[in-house]
């Protein structure tokens, strides 16, 4: 095995375990995720892909495009992680508009429109970091180990 190999091994590797998590929190953890959890699991599932095409034809488009896919996701991670923390706001289909001002039935009408999950609130975090927050920070570093791939000479 090149080490070029193992690089697209450990980073698409990375994107799948990261999948995994998700699956893991969702399914054992009962924590059903919000629209921005979606679209961060969508460029793991790609890089996983890209991974096994990396693999099989030489080269370093498919190492720069797993970094594509690595740095999309730590993007929308980094996004999300700060619409939980308040930072700036998310879009409105997956979050709570300002109730002031509000009559009791324009209240009534939000909250009954507001999404099952909200992308707004954080049902998990560790060492001050959200689901959301991790994934921005592990994917950067998936970034960089694909681009060490694409550099690596077979």
């Amino acid at each position: 095995m090149t080490f070029r190999t193992f690089l697209i091994l450990i980073a698409a590797g990375g994107s799948a375990a990261l999948l995994l998590g998700a699956f893991g929190f969702q399914y054992i953890g009962e924590m059903p995720p919000c629209k921005m959890c979606y679209w961060q699991r969508y460029p793991h599932a790609a890089a996983v892909g890209i991974g096994a095409l990396a693999i099989l034809i030489p080269g370093a488009f498919f190492p720069y495009l797993g970094a594509l896919a690595a740095l999309a996701t730590s993007t929308i991670g980094a996004y999300h992680a700060g619409v939980e923390q308040g930072w700036w706001e998310g879009p409105s289909a997956c979050t709570s508009g300002s109730i002031t001002g509000l009559t009791p039935d324009q209240l009534m009408e939000q909250i009954m429109a507001a999404p099952m999950v909200r992308c707004d609130e954080i049902p998990w975090e560790m060492f001050g970091l959200s689901m959301a927050g991790w994934n921005a920070v592990i994917s950067a570093g998936l970034m960089l180990i694909w681009i060490a791939a694409a550099r690596q000479r077979r």
